[in-house]
């Protein structure tokens, strides 16, 4: 593992990763060109958005020659992808053959005659295709892999990026609160709530927003948002939100608990405990602790309280330039946590027909602890209206 490098450093050090290991890197625009060398992404499609030759649409490096920008006519004028700065940038026309395009790009690489090619894990296989037919006795290897290896520890700029997209996501969650009410559907407080985040200066949400709601009359649907979407919500329930907002390239995710109507002492039992999970979870985030470790002191809480088998899924995940990123803090992930990585801790109580808590914030991995970067809304929050 190497210490993190800034935003000038990176593509350097990449190219220096990557020395005796590939000889060709090709970085489609995704987040780790982003991470890499500044390109922004955007929030992305439903459906595909295709051009002629977008197979070819990224950086192509090795470790010596600088990068060099391919794109599509389309991307380059309509996305504005051709103002990207200090870097040499290849326009292929709405008619230009791409194969002929990249096969010039290559030349200047000068490839040995089984090149080791390193391709984001996010690439398309149509990208892979075309290049196994140009280059049919290349390997392929994973450069999102070789690049994790400076990912996965934040630099300080970095952390107080994410500390940003945490404070306009928390700011979107506190005027959404002003507007939740007794009969307002689930879609309602979802459209809100990405309307808000838009609000406060976030291109959009970092992942589909969420919300889980249950209780006596509410069964808890998960995975059927166009029928769970429709429902109007009335007390006595738990609403359970799940959201993040973008900023500078770092993906956020939040998440907090509201009861609609005057909590009942199960509601505020379950409460109680999800925060007490996440505290012990956050103190033993330190440096030299392993993921699996973190996972079990925070899972001990829920099932002290005798509510287990209700906490269903790992305590959290790495985040930042990709909202889920490795390591996870799970049983079976045996990672020695370091100081710079970033982490959610999530825990939660999940009771269908009943009332469930969910609490969320990233934190980072310290010597002597966790280091919360959203610190608001810490008790039961109360619709009364």
């Amino acid at each position: 593992m190497h210490p993190a490098p800034t935003a000038a450093d990176r593509l350097p050090a990449f190219q220096r990763l990557l020395e005796g290991r590939a000889d060709l890197a090709f970085i489609p625009l995704g987040t780790d060109l982003h991470y890499l060398a500044g390109i922004p992404r955007d929030i992305p499609n439903y459906g595909t958005t295709l051009h002629p030759g977008g197979w070819l649409e990224g950086a192509w490096l090795t470790p010596t020659r600088a990068p060099v920008l391919a794109l599509p006519r389309m991307t380059a004028e309509f996305k504005g992808r051709g103002e990207s700065k200090g870097i040499e940038i290849r326009v292929l026309g709405d008619h230009d053959d791409p194969a002929a395009l990249c096969r010039d790009i290559l030349a200047g690489c000068r490839l040995p005659a089984r090149p080791r090619i390193a391709i984001s894990d996010r690439a398309h296989g149509e990208s892979v295709v075309h290049l196994q037919s140009i280059l049919p006795d290349a390997v392929f290897v994973s450069a999102t892999d070789i690049l994790r290896e400076l990912r996965v520890i934040k630099s300080e700029a970095e952390v107080a990026t994410m500390r940003e997209a945490g404070r306009r996501t928390e700011a979107a969650f506190a005027e959404t609160l002003k507007q939740l009410k007794f009969g307002m559907t689930e879609l309602d407080a979802i459209a809100e709530i990405n309307f808000q985040m838009q609000r406060q200066g976030s291109l959009g949400q970092t992942f589909t927003t969420s919300l889980y709601n249950t209780g006596p009359d509410h069964p808890l649907l998960m995975g059927r948002r166009l029928e769970s979407w429709k429902r109007p919500i009335h007390p006595p329930c738990s609403v359970l939100f799940d959201f993040g907002a973008s900023h500078d390239g770092l993906c956020y995710d939040y998440g907090r608990t509201v009861s609609f109507g005057e909590p009942s002492a199960e509601q505020r039992k379950v409460h109680r405990v999800v925060m007490d999970a996440q505290a012990a979870g956050i103190a033993a985030l330190k440096v030299g602790t392993t993921a699996a470790e973190v996972d079990a002191i925070a899972r001990k809480v829920v099932e002290d309280a005798g509510y287990g088998p209700n906490f269903r899924h790992r305590l959290g995940h790495g985040i930042g330039w990709d909202v889920h990123e490795p390591p996870f803090l799970t049983k079976s992930d045996r990672s020695v946590l370091r100081e710079g990585m970033m982490f959610t801790v999530e825990p939660s109580i999940l009771q269908d027909r009943s009332f469930s808590a969910r609490v969320e914030d990233v934190i980072v991995c310290r010597p002597g602890g966790g280091e919360k970067l959203t610190t608001g809304f810490q008790d039961l929050l109360v619709v009364d209206r």
